[in-house]
């Protein structure tokens, strides 16, 4: 499926898309102060979003014509914080089926340190 990645939330983010392959996606985004809590770090938030996004896209990369894809559940576990840079997120999925698909994405900084992993369920519709 070829879509148009730069819309919506990914656009408004900044979201740039690396790969996006049915068993791996990768994508970065650049930091700035509209992605900051009010104490200077990446937003919880934000990289729930980034996270969210890439391991949709992943069961999208494996959607046949007609499907569609919606998150069913998330947990995010956050691990350390981030002020500045690129951050990329790399999702792999752990389940494909027929009706759901089990992606883990996890966030890193520049340095390669980690800042979340995020499992999601994306129900195939």
């Amino acid at each position: 499926m070829n879509l148009d990645w730069n819309v919506g939330l990914v656009a408004h983010l900044g979201i740039e898309f690396v790969e996006v392959m049915p068993d791996r996606v990768r994508a970065r985004l650049q930091v700035n102060d509209k992605l900051l809590t009010t104490t200077g770090t990446v937003h919880g938030g934000t990289l729930m979003a980034f996270a969210d996004t890439i391991g949709a896209a992943g069961t999208v990369a494996n959607l046949s014509e007609g499907q569609r894809t919606a998150t069913l559940e998330s947990k995010t576990n956050f691990i350390s914080g981030c002020r500045a840079g690129w951050i990329t997120a790399e999702a792999k999925p752990i389940h494909k089926g027929k009706r759901t698909h089990v992606w883990e994405t996890r966030i890193t900084d520049e340095a390669g340190k980690l800042l979340s992993v995020t499992t999601q369920t994306q129900m195939i519709l």
